[in-house]
């Protein structure tokens, strides 16, 4: 620790706190100690193997009741794992008072970096993170972020304009959309791409076809219900997520609309489950383990003293066709 501090022109105290995870330590300070401790193997009490120092890596997230989090949380324990680090998760469920609480222990515990998934991202929280020295990616972001925030995402656009026109290219044309929360960027990047692909094809944006949802599947399955209530009902479902579609399946079969045969879906995600249910789900892949993963090596990238060339990446996204799609019969609408 000596070696230390004299190297980096600070006292043996504060090379203590930083090892410590004190938050009083000045951030340009933190990562020049930490770099020489890397640089030097130095591996702290609970700091695990020499590299990165070893320590935890904060992984925050909104919820954890679904795979779609599980897959997120692989990808990021996996690249964590590799480099000696422990991964530490935390589900805030959207409340700003558990966000709180648990930025005051970040630094308590030791936190080398945080992934921050579908995380809205305030100024607070941004200054005191900076504060502390401590590097974080945002994954999933709710809204744009700003031009310096380090963040991954994946093209939603894309796959929304994808998914749509693999179902008008089957010959539909009442397609419907349920998509998520419009505060999200994500949702409203779907929805937008659905959009652009019905305008692309000369079909007419109908309103009535439309429901936001929160992209879970109990309000996904009462929206199909309103929606194969309609006179002229849907042929075609692109649901905003997987989880949304199976909120589909559930009220097709209350309805007894068969799967593809009267009613086309597409989900988003290509969870697990999208091949385990019955027809197989086509749905849009969006590659979340790859996400998280490159969320954690940015990180351990900042932790070396090394700027991203990129701040902002979006991963490509890719339609996987299964069974519960088909060529619409009879006559499609005008």
């Amino acid at each position: 620790m000596a070696d230390i501090a004299d190297e980096a022109g600070v006292s043996i105290s504060t090379v203590s706190k930083v090892l410590n995870g004190r938050s009083d330590v000045a951030p340009q300070t933190r990562a020049r100690v930490q770099r020489l401790l890397g640089r030097h193997g130095y591996a702290g009490r609970g700091r695990g193997r020499p590299g990165y120092g070893g320590g935890l890596l904060d992984f925050v997230i909104n919820e954890l009741d679904s795979l779609w989090a599980v897959e997120l949380i692989r990808g990021a324990e996996e690249v964590a794992q590799s480099a000696g680090m422990a991964l530490v998760v935390s589900a805030v469920h959207g409340r700003n008072q558990l966000a709180r609480q648990w930025l005051r222990t970040l630094a308590d515990r030791g936190s080398r970096g945080a992934i921050l998934i579908v995380s809205e991202l305030s100024r607070r929280q941004d200054a005191e993170l900076r504060r502390l020295g401590i590097p974080f990616v945002l994954v999933h972001p709710v809204a744009n972020p700003g031009p310096d925030v380090p963040c991954v995402s994946t093209t939603n656009w894309a796959g929304g304009l994808t998914a749509t026109r693999h179902l008008i290219e089957l010959g539909h044309r009442r397609i419907a959309m349920i998509g998520g929360p419009p505060r999200r960027l994500s949702a409203r990047a779907r929805h937008d791409g659905y959009r652009a692909a019905l305008e692309q094809a000369g079909i007419a944006y109908d309103s009535q076809l439309v429901r936001d949802g929160d992209f879970g599947h109990e309000l996904a399955r009462r929206h199909t219900l309103d929606l194969l209530d309609l006179p002229d009902r849907p042929t075609a479902i692109f649901a905003g997520s997987d989880h949304q579609a199976l909120g589909t399946y559930q009220a097709a079969q209350r309805r007894g609309v068969r799967i593809p045969d009267q009613l086309s879906v597409v989900g988003f995600d290509d969870l697990p489950f999208a091949e385990w249910v019955g027809p197989k789900l086509t749905t849009v892949r969006q590659p979340l383990a790859d996400m998280s993963a490159l969320a954690a090596r940015m990180i351990l990238k900042l932790l070396d003293g090394e700027q991203p060339e990129i701040h902002q990446v979006q991963l490509a996204t890719r339609l996987v066709v299964r069974e519960s799609t088909a060529e619409l019969i009879g006559p499609a609408a005008p």
